[in-house]
C-alpha cells in the first residue's frame, strides 16, 4: 500500500508515520507534504496513491480545498483537532476521521476499515448519523490533556497545569506553571486556541496563549498596550496585541 500523508506539524506528522509502520512495516510512505497544494501536485504527477492521510488545517490552508481543482477518487483518512469539519470531511471519499491526538487503536481501526472496504469508500449510515450528532451537538468539548514530546517518548500534560503557551517558529510550547519547564506539544498555536477552553485560556498575540490564573497583573505600558506578568518567572515578554487589548479585558473582567 502506496500512503501519501499531509501534515504541517513535524511531531504529529513523525507520530503517524511510526504508529502506521508499527501496524503495518510494508506501508510505503511516498511522502510528507505540508501544503494543499503539494498536495495537489501530489495527486496529478500519476504516482499510484493507495491512501492519503489529511490533515484539515494545512499551512497555506484546509486540505478540502485541494478538491475544489482536483477531482479524486483516492479513500482519505482525516485527521484533525477539529470536531467541526466531520461531516464535511465524509463528504470526499473518507474512509475515517481521526480526532487528534491520534491513538494506536484509532489508527488501526482506520487501516483495518481501508482494508474491509477494498479501497471502496462508502460510509455506512450509523457513521454518517453519530457525526451529525457529533456537528449538531450544542456543547464544545475542550481538551483536558495535552500530548507532548519528552526526549523520545510521547506523553501528556493536563491542561490546566499549564501557565501559557508559546510559538517558536513551526513548533509550539507547553510552559507549566508548577515546574516552569517548556515541553514541545504536537499542535500549533491556531489549534490550541480551538481546543482550549475560553474562559480558562486566551490569545494575547500571535505568538501566546496565557492562562488566567497564572496571570500576577496586567500593566499598561508607554504605548497604550498591555504587558501580561505571570506568577512565576517568565523568559517573554507577555504584551497583548494592540487588536487583542479590548476582548482580553473583556476577557479578564469575566
Amino acid at each position: 500500500m502506496n500512503v501519501l500523508i499531509a501534515e504541517d506539524e513535524g511531531l504529529a506528522a513523525e507520530r503517524l508515520v511510526s504508529m502506521i509502520q508499527k501496524y503495518d512495516s510494508s506501508i510505503s510512505i511516498l511522502d510528507q507534504v505540508d501544503t494543499v497544494s503539494q498536495i495537489r501536485q501530489a495527486i496529478v504527477s500519476g504516482k499510484k496513491i493507495d491512501l492519503l492521510f489529511l490533515d484539515i488545517q494545512l499551512a497555506d490552508g484546509k486540505s478540502f480545498e485541494v478538491f475544489d481543482s482536483v477531482s479524486t477518487d483516492i479513500p482519505i483518512v482525516f485527521t484533525t483537532a477539529y470536531d467541526q469539519y466531520a461531516l464535511k470531511a465524509f463528504q470526499h471519499h473518507s474512509i475515517d476521521y481521526l480526532l487528534k491526538p491520534i491513538q494506536q487503536e484509532d489508527l488501526t481501526r482506520a487501516l483495518d476499515k481501508y482494508n474491509r472496504l477494498n479501497s471502496k469508500t462508502q460510509i455506512d449510515p450509523q457513521t454518517l448519523q453519530s457525526l451529525r450528532e457529533l456537528m449538531e451537538h450544542k456543547i464544545p468539548s475542550y481538551k483536558q490533556r495535552i500530548v507532548v514530546k519528552a526526549g523520545n517518548k510521547i506523553t501528556f500534560k493536563q491542561a490546566a497545569d499549564a501557565a501559557y503557551f508559546y510559538a517558536d517558529g513551526k513548533e509550539a510550547y507547553l510552559v507549566t506553571q508548577k515546574e516552569n519547564r517548556k515541553h514541545l506539544v504536537a499542535y500549533t498555536l491556531e489549534e490550541l486556541e480551538e481546543m482550549l477552553h475560553p474562559n480558562d485560556f486566551f490569545r494575547i498575540s500571535r505568538k501566546y496563549i496565557v492562562r488566567a490564573d497564572a496571570i500576577a497583573e496586567v500593566k499598561g505600558t508607554m504605548t497604550t498596550r498591555l504587558e501580561v506578568k505571570l506568577n512565576q518567572p517568565c523568559q517573554h515578554d507577555l504584551t497583548v496585541s494592540r487588536e487583542r487589548t479590548a476582548d482580553f479585558k473583556k476577557w479578564l473582567d469575566r
